[in-house]
């Protein structure tokens, strides 16, 4: 009974001390522990610019304008065609593409491709959803955003037409005004010459886009309509003048205007300028390149 007691107690000092030592010391992971992440340098990627390959649709249409120009009642007339597809806006700007780890750059560079490629081929592939979808044979954009990169899109569709879609600054301006809860107006000024000045770069930039005026658009619809057709190539249609009678899904905030007067399905004149609204400088020689009179 002794021994057995010894034994015992030999038995529970060594446990203890290995327990000590384990304590100080934690025991070696096993082999196939999970190591833990190595944190090394991302490789140098040389400069690359992928070819621009092509498009599934090779020639869609942009409509190119600032902010409360008449954009959403522009594409509810060019959705009323049987042979355009004009949906809301799609934001094609803020559709990116990640490369999430350092060897995808290599990887699709030895497939001559890049980020921005990748950007566009996705871009392509959303217009031509969108027009496979309706049944129709040209797609419209004409998200006002595209203005401030109208140069890429360009490069990515060389064979894209354009749409200008201009109106009196003064009367952006107080578009903007009147939307807007407690306005900036320095911010509403600068958000209108940053649209205004891409705007005038591209209708000096790009050959062959065709003008129009909101003002005009809304007076005179049947022979803007017309003549918008000539440069689509397609022949018009009554049916664009009494867009209320399609359907051109809802009018929601983000997507395009979504006043009573976008909703009311008729085309209204559109409101002038304020003579007395001074314009800063350079926006009223843009409204003169463009035209329009300036006090």
């Amino acid at each position: 009974m002794r021994d057995t007691r010894i034994a015992a107690m030999g038995k529970g000092l060594k446990r203890r001390g290995r327990l000590m030592r384990e304590a100080v010391s934690p025991p070696r992971r096993t082999l196939d522990a999970i190591p833990s992440p190595r944190r090394e340098p991302a490789p140098a990627v040389a400069s690359y610019t992928a070819p621009a390959g092509p498009r599934l649709v090779e020639s869609p249409v942009f409509v190119l304008s600032s902010v409360r120009s008449g954009s959403t009642l522009l594409r509810v007339i060019l959705n009323s065609h049987s042979r355009i597809r004009a949906p809301h806006e799609m934001h094609l700007r803020t559709l990116h593409v990640k490369l999430s780890r350092d060897f995808t750059a290599e990887a699709m560079k030895a497939l001559e491709l890049d980020r921005t490629e990748l950007e566009h081929i996705l871009w392509d592939r959303v217009l031509h959803r969108e027009l496979t979808r309706s049944g129709k044979d040209v797609v419209v954009d004409k998200t006002p955003a595209n203005t401030l990169i109208w140069p890429r899109l360009h490069r990515c569709w060389p064979h894209a037409r354009h749409i200008l879609l201009l109106r009196h600054p003064g009367a952006v301006i107080a578009s903007l005004t009147d939307r807007r809860k407690d306005p900036d107006h320095d911010a509403i000024r600068a958000e209108v010459l940053g649209y205004a000045e891409k705007l005038e770069e591209a209708r000096l930039g790009l050959e062959g886009a065709h003008v129009v005026r909101y003002e005009e658009l809304t007076a005179e619809p049947e022979r803007v309509t017309r003549d918008l057709c000539a440069h689509l190539g397609v022949e018009w249609e009554p049916a664009m003048l009494e867009y209320g009678r399609g359907d051109h899904g809802a009018f929601r905030p983000k997507l395009g205007d979504w006043s009573s007067t976008i909703k009311s399905g008729r085309i209204q004149p559109a409101r002038t300028a304020d003579p007395a609204l001074a314009l800063p400088p350079r926006l009223t020689e843009i409204a003169r390149a463009w035209g329009y009179p300036t006090g």
